[in-house]
């Protein structure tokens, strides 16, 4: 389906109230109290997760047996972790390490 252009400049704002209505309903219910212990946890563990389910996901086309033998990949990821114990900045190893990954795939 194709959106025309009236459809998308009516379909934006719609969105972007859905979505900061979203965000801001977590902030309007736990602005007086703490949040219950499994919010706690599941904020707390569920971004290296989802870290982790990525990174398997990224790996499970790579040809491990053919040339580059995956090793874009698997410098990126290195140089990924490596920014991001170093900066601890998310957005720094995510561009980083996408930048590294294009770069090496492009001229391996």
């Amino acid at each position: 389906m194709q959106l025309t252009t009236t459809d998308a400049l009516i379909a934006i704002p719609i969105m972007t109230l859905i979505v900061f209505g979203t965000r801001l309903f977590s902030f309007a219910i736990f602005s007086k109290r703490e949040p219950p212990p499994i919010l706690q946890f599941v904020g707390k563990h569920l971004p290296p997760m989802v870290m982790a389910v990525l990174i398997l996901y990224c790996l499970k086309d790579i040809s491990f047996t053919q040339f580059p033998f995956g090793i874009p990949a698997i410098i990126a990821i290195a140089f990924t972790t490596l920014a991001h114990l170093w900066k601890g900045n998310a957005m720094i190893s995510i561009f980083g390490g996408t930048i590294v990954y294009m770069v090496l795939q492009y001229f391996l």
